[in-house]
């Protein structure tokens, strides 16, 4: 049996995403595809554009076998940590063999090389890299400068791309897990991860979720997108379409003003991400009324980019914070694998996992957290509370409150 593992988000799911899932299969000649998706909340530092569940059955709709949830802590972190935790949930159940993502180089080689220099961090890229921050360039800008010192003859700005930057984080990632799991790449295809603007063509055609995002949010009609998502996911968006989705940033912005109202420079200063000095800049610069999107720009600065200050504030609402991160990386990341659904034919894989997995099994959420060691239970409760506040929001938009997760069983697929 041969099994390969994708890491994922899926906000929305669309073409490009189904050419992954087959590309994966036919690169590592799996049985079986795996997928660690992202549960209500994303890297970027937002709410999912639609829950998870939802975007379970879009995946098994469309060639995975078995989606699992990667920890609510993980999926809204940065690039380091949501890898080290998807990476750890794939190589923790025992038997995935390849993982496999996209990336914009689309060569193993170079980001091979790459994350074996910030692995290591020889003195000289660490030179380089506390001179260009002392300059006032962004980690990402000045972490580039120190690779140029060691890959001249490569185009250094492949490694500001997103899926190039996780892709060296996934490799960084088995290395640090001593993981026999290979890692694969496929090239990105036709569309930039954050194009805001929808491809044109006749069908099948790959644009970024980003643009899909957008598109819904500037009025386009769910029959705009046909030719952008695969014709299984259709009846699931249409289904479901100002019932439960779409849901942005905004939708939290009250709840994210309450929050910061209680809290002060010192308090802010404990949750994940937060330094104390952009704790005294949130309390400097929030001012009543401002959007959740609107804080983060009126925050941003040379030294805080938006995304990691969505983050910030995502974890500040989500209260995830500086220690509680501390003992999961102490204790060796994810904690355990939730399964939120599964196809019927991937029983046999089901039951290799539950001989071979070294971390917990979650099927059902009515006395698990019980059952689970101490930072174990930290971390399930995070996601417990994390898609409840979500369920919350879901309701108060659309008037339709979705199963909470002790009656939310795990999505079959025939």
């Amino acid at each position: 049996m041969k099994v390969v593992g994708l890491i994922t988000e899926y906000n929305p799911f669309h073409n490009g995403h189904h050419h992954h899932i087959k590309e994966a299969r036919k690169l590592s000649g799996a049985d079986y595809c795996v997928v660690v998706m992202s549960g209500n909340y994303v890297q970027r530092g937002a709410p999912a554009f639609l829950d998870k569940y939802t975007r379970t059955r879009m995946a098994l709709a469309c060639g995975a076998d078995l989606v699992l949830e990667l920890p609510v802590c993980f999926a809204g972190a940065s690039a380091e940590y949501f890898s080290m935790g998807a990476v750890s949930v794939l190589n923790g159940i025992g038997v995935i063999d390849s993982l496999c993502f996209g990336s914009e180089c689309g060569s193993i080689e170079v980001l091979k090389e790459a994350s074996d220099i910030l692995l290591t961090e020889p003195p000289l890229f660490k030179k380089v890299l506390n001179d260009s921050l002392k300059t006032g360039k962004t980690f990402p800008q000045a972490r580039m400068d120190a690779l140029q010192v060691y890959m001249p003859q490569t185009d250094i700005s492949l490694f500001s791309s997103p899926n190039n930057i996780l892709g060296m984080e996934y490799i960084k990632a088995l290395t640090t897990l001593n993981s026999n799991i290979m890692p694969l790449t496929i090239p990105r295809i036709s569309s930039a991860y954050h194009k805001e603007s929808l491809n044109e063509g006749e069908d099948s055609v790959i644009s970024s979720a980003t643009a899909i995002r957008r598109a819904i949010r500037n009025g386009k009609q769910l029959t705009d997108l046909v030719s952008h998502i695969p014709k299984e996911v259709f009846p699931l968006l249409d289904s479901t379409y100002k019932k439960t989705w779409p849901i942005f940033e905004e939708d939290f912005s009250l709840l994210l003003q309450y929050k910061l109202m209680t809290e002060t420079s010192t308090s802010l200063s404990r949750y994940l991400d937060v330094t104390p000095d952009l704790a005294n800049r949130i309390k400097s610069l929030m001012e009543p009324g401002l959007t959740f999107s609107e804080a983060a720009k009126v925050m941003k600065s040379k030294q805080w980019t938006l995304t990691r200050l969505n983050r910030s504030l995502l974890h500040i609402l989500l209260n995830i914070t500086e220690d509680s991160m501390k003992q999961y990386k102490a204790a060796g990341y994810a904690q355990y694998a939730r399964i939120l659904g599964i196809r019927k034919t991937a029983s046999p894989l089901l039951r290799s996992m539950a001989k071979k997995s070294k971390l917990p099994l979650i099927t059902k959420t009515g006395g698990t957290a019980v059952k689970l060691p101490k930072t174990a239970q930290a971390m399930f409760q995070e996601d417990l509370f994390s898609t409840a506040l979500y369920n919350e929001i879901v309701y108060n938009k659309f008037g339709i409150m979705p199963k909470n997760e002790y009656k939310q069983g795990i999505i079959l697929q025939d």
